[in-house]
Parts: C-alpha cells; structure tokens; sequence
C-alpha cells in the first residue's frame, strides 16, 4: 500500500478504490474497466497501477474494504454490551436496513464469487476467508444462546442471510426482510427454549 510522506493511505488510493467500489457495487466487476475508474478517479492509469498492480488487486482490495466495512458493523453491535441474543438480532436488522436501502443491489460478496467461480482466484478466496470470519463470529454468539452446539444454527443464519440478500433484489425488500428476522427470531427462540 502506497503512503504519502506522513505515512498516510495516499489520496489517490483513497479515491481510486472509493470510485471502484461504487462502480464494482452498482455494475459489476467485469462490467466496469479500467480506464472508466481512472478517468472517474480523476487519476493517471499510471497511478492506478502504483497503487494495484493489476485490476484483479483492485477486486480485492474492494472485497477487502466490504469486509472492513461490515466487521466494523459487526464489531460495533458487539461493543455495545448486549446479551448475545438481543446482539444478533442488531446484527440482523442492520442486515435488513441494508437491503431496504435504494443502492442496494445484493450481496457484493455473493455478486463476486458469481463473477469469479474458480475457487483459486484471488477474489474468490477473499470472498471466502470473509464468508468464513462471518459464519465464526455468528456462531460464537449463538454458542451463548442456549446450550446446544451451535454450529447448525450459525450455517442456518448465514443460509437465511444469504437468501434475504438474494432474495432482496428480487422481490419486495419489506417482505424478505420481515421473513429473514423472523427466522432469525425463530432461531433464537428454538434455542432459548430448547435450553430450559
């Protein structure tokens, strides 16, 4: 990562994966070029290839900040001290505020492994190691609900997750989101009664 002399993210970099992120999200990977994110990053391709070597660094780099980005969400609804139900249900109405919001257009996870099938390229094995932490960190909250293993009900929330994202783009947001929280609930309360 290229910094400036005061040890900061340069702002090219900055405004470089800012512009492919929004294009990436809104069109698609292979959809955008090159030379149309360095001509809206107002930058030199020169620069872009300083920055990333190749557009498949750039792809990364923009999964990478998705992951950035959501862990914080994550990280944030963990630090405000709630029990670890009450915790995954923020976790899951932040979901569903992103998927009843107006740039929505899917799981920009899900949207990448489409575009990148082979599991050996490098955006495919960012999507994964993302896909992996997300299903760790669900899980270990479900762990403190209830006392049964909760390995089938952390792959039941990513599952349903997973639909709702899809299903988002689809049909009504209201509807998919109503069901997914739902089933969320429904999942907490099958563990919380299953314990008693």
């Amino acid at each position: 990562m290229v910094r400036n002399v005061r040890g900061r993210v340069s702002e090219a970099r900055s405004r470089l994966l800012a512009t492919a992120t929004r294009l990436f999200y809104a069109e698609g990977l292979h959809a955008v070029g090159i030379d149309r994110i360095v001509a809206e990053a107002n930058v030199t391709r020169a620069t872009l290839y300083r920055h990333f070597p190749s557009k498949d660094d750039l792809v990364v780099a923009y999964l990478q900040g998705v992951h950035a980005m959501e862990r914080e969400g994550f990280d944030k609804a963990l630090a405000s001290g709630l029990p670890a139900d009450a915790t995954l249900r923020v976790v899951a109405k932040s979901i569903a505020e992103g998927i009843r919001s107006a740039q929505f257009r899917g799981c920009a996870s899900l949207n990448a492994v489409a575009e990148y099938p082979d599991p050996e390229h490098p955006a495919h094995q960012a999507v994964l190691a993302h896909r992996e932490w997300f299903l760790g960190a669900i899980t270990a909250l479900l762990a403190q609900v209830g006392e049964h293993p909760p390995e089938l009900a952390g792959r039941h929330f990513v599952m349903m997750r997973d639909g709702a994202m899809a299903s988002g783009c689809l049909s009504d947001p209201a509807e998919v989101c109503d069901t997914f929280l739902q089933g969320v609930d429904g999942i907490l309360q099958h563990r919380i009664a299953s314990s008693k």
